[in-house]
C-alpha cells in the first residue's frame, strides 16, 4: 500500500510563506528554460457555456523528480446552493515510480503561487528603483499580488487599488488588507487614468474582455504584470501598449492563444515574434530585457501547472517534517 499526503486549504495556509513560494516559482521557470521542467497541453472543456467549465494544467519537473496536475472546475450555479463556484485540487506524483505523493486543496496555494509569479514579473523587468504599485482588480487575488510585490520591492512607499466595478470594493479590500506594511500608503482609487499615469508597477487581475488601461495613460518606464488573461478573449490593456512594449511571457503557446498577448496577435497589432522570450530565459541570464529606465515592460503571466507542481511539493516536503496532515492508503 502507498500512503499519500491529503493536504486542506487551511494546512497550506500554515505551510506556505511567500518568500519561499516566490523562490520556489523563480526555480520552476529556470527548470522550463533549461529544458528539466516541460508543460504539457493545456486541457479545458465547457460543460455549459457560461456555466459550468473545468481545466487541467500538468507537466513534469524531471530535476525536482516530481509531475504532477491541477484540475479546476467552475461551476456558476454553485452560488445558488451555498457552495463554492470555484474548486481546485492538486495531484503530485514521483518521477521515477508515477506512484501518487499527495492530493492538496488548490484554492490558498493558486494564490500563492500566482502571487508570486506577479511579482517575479515585476523583479526581473520593471525598474529597481520603482515605488509605486497600481493594482488594478480587488478581487481574491489582490491580496496575494500585494503581498508578493511588497517581498521583491522592499523601498515601496504606495500602493494604490482600483476596482473597475465599483470604487466601494477598492475601498473596502483597503481597510481589511491584513499585510500593510509600515512606510507604505495603501490608497483606494477611483481615477484609473489618473493613478496609471503615476504608477512604476501595475498588476491587473481582473476577467475583463476588453481593454481598461489604455496606452494614452501610460508612462516612460512602466512595467506591467497581466494576471487575468488566462482564457480566450480575455484581454485587460490596450494592445497599442504592447506594440510599444517589451514582451515577456511564462509560455509563449499559451500566451498567444489564452493570454494577454492572443488579441493583440490576433487583431495583427504584435505577432508572435514580438514576444521576447520566457521569464525564464531572463531568471537564467539568456536574455536582459529592461536596457533603459524608460522602457515599457509587460510580462504576461497566463499560469503554468509546473507552479503548482512545485509549490505543492514544496507543502508535502514541509508537511512530513512537521508532521501536519493527514496520510492516508491509496
Amino acid at each position: 500500500m502507498n500512503k499519500i499526503f491529503v493536504l486542506s486549504e487551511e494546512n497550506t495556509k500554515s505551510l506556505l510563506e511567500m518568500e519561499e513560494v516566490i523562490e520556489t516559482v523563480e526555480n520552476v521557470y529556470k527548470e522550463k528554460s533549461l529544458g528539466s521542467g516541460k508543460v504539457f497541453p493545456l486541457v479545458f472543456h465547457e460543460f455549459e457555456r457560461a456555466v459550468a467549465d473545468m481545466d487541467i494544467k500538468s507537466g513534469t519537473l524531471d530535476a525536482m523528480g516530481v509531475y504532477g496536475l491541477k484540475l479546476v472546475s467552475w461551476f456558476g450555479e454553485n452560488q445558488k446552493k451555498n457552495i463554492p463556484a470555484l474548486s481546485g485540487s492538486v495531484m503530485i506524483f514521483d518521477r521515477e515510480t508515477g506512484l501518487p505523493l499527495g492530493l492538496i486543496n488548490a484554492e490558498h496555494m493558486t494564490g500563492m503561487r500566482t502571487g508570486a509569479a506577479g511579482a517575479i514579473g515585476a523583479k526581473v523587468l520593471a525598474r529597481k528603483d520603482s515605488e509605486v504599485m497600481l493594482m488594478v482588480g480587488a478581487g481574491h487575488q489582490a491580496a496575494y499580488q500585494i503581498r508578493a510585490m511588497q517581498a521583491v520591492f522592499p523601498n515601496l512607499k504606495k500602493v494604490m487599488v482600483h476596482d473597475p466595478i465599483q470604487f466601494e470594493n477598492a475601498s473596502r479590500f483597503v481597510k481589511d488588507f491584513s499585510y500593510k506594511k509600515e512606510g507604505i500608503d495603501y490608497i483606494p482609487v477611483e481615477n484609473l487614468e489618473g493613478a496609471v499615469g503615476i504608477s512604476d508597477i501595475i498588476v491587473t487581475a481582473t476577467p475583463s474582455r476588453k481593454p481598461i488601461i489604455m496606452k494614452e495613460w501610460v508612462k516612460k518606464g512602466t512595467h506591467f504584470s497581466c494576471m487575468g488573461s488566462d482564457m480566450e478573449g480575455k484581454q485587460e490593456i490596450d494592445s497599442e501598449i504592447l506594440k510599444l512594449s517589451k514582451l515577456v511571457t511564462d509560455d509563449i503557446n499559451q500566451s498567444v492563444t489564452v493570454g494577454e498577448f492572443e488579441i493583440g496577435i490576433k487583431s495583427n497589432v504584435i505577432t508572435k515574434e514580438d514576444i521576447l522570450c520566457e521569464i525564464g530565459d531572463v531568471l537564467i541570464g539568456k536574455y536582459s530585457i529592461r536596457n533603459s529606465a524608460d522602457d515599457i515592460t509587460v510580462y504576461d503571466s497566463t499560469g503554468i501547472g509546473l507552479q503548482d507542481i512545485a509549490v505543492g511539493y514544496l507543502a508535502i516536503n514541509k508537511a512530513k517534517q512537521l508532521s501536519i496532515s493527514t496520510q492516508v492508503e491509496f
